[in-house]
């Protein structure tokens, strides 16, 4: 074992090594098993930071879920106008998406919705209410806030799933591209979210 695991390392070396292993070759390959060998340590070190499989994905969740808010933040800082401060941030999350490989579908999880994944939870709401209010701040109300900010990343994540599974392939598409089609999409459904001219029905 690297003598950087005797310092404290060995969690986020686990949790890194994880996000990267779902990266790869997704969800359905993630194992403490696989961790810990792409991590070079013995099969049983991950056991001792994390109780069992789904402690792991929940690390990494959180991280994905920190990542993604500072993303949206980040997106969304080079405007001043609502709508486009929410278009920017469903860009942001089609890049992260296309760039990390993960996004809504890690924090998520089946088997993650226990009480002892309060960090988990935590990070999550953080995530969700950046979105959230972005949205409010276009709506009317907050059920009609709930809708767009549901359909704003249905969309945002089926600009990402098309480009990792292939199908903007035949078109050439850059991620750049993608993203930008991402926010373009998103400009629309809140133009049409808030009944102004220029719509597209």
């Amino acid at each position: 074992m690297s003598g950087k695991y005797h310092h404290g390392d060995l969690r986020s070396t686990l949790v890194a090594t994880s996000l990267d292993l779902i990266a790869e070759q997704g969800m359905h390959a993630f194992s403490v098993a696989e961790v810990a060998r792409r991590a070079k340590v013995s099969p049983g070190a991950p056991y001792r930071h994390f109780a069992d499989r789904d402690s792991l994905l929940a690390a990494v969740a959180c991280t994905v879920a920190q990542q993604l808010s500072a993303s949206v933040r980040q997106a969304t800082t080079a405007h001043t106008e609502p709508g486009e401060q929410l278009a920017a941030a469903a860009g942001a999350y089609t890049e992260y998406l296309i760039t990390r490989r993960a996004g809504l579908q890690v924090v998520f999880a089946a088997g993650l919705r226990g009480p002892q994944y309060a960090e988990l939870h935590e990070q999550t709401r953080t995530l969700m209410d950046e979105f959230l209010m972005l949205c409010l701040a276009v709506s009317s109300g907050p059920s009609e806030a709930l809708e767009l900010m549901e359909q704003l990343l249905t969309q945002a994540h089926g600009y990402a799933a098309f480009q990792l599974d292939g199908v903007f392939a035949v078109h050439g598409y850059s991620v750049e591209l993608v993203v930008r089609k991402s926010v373009d999409a998103a400009r629309i459904v809140i133009l049409g979210h808030r009944g102004e001219p220029g719509e597209r029905r």
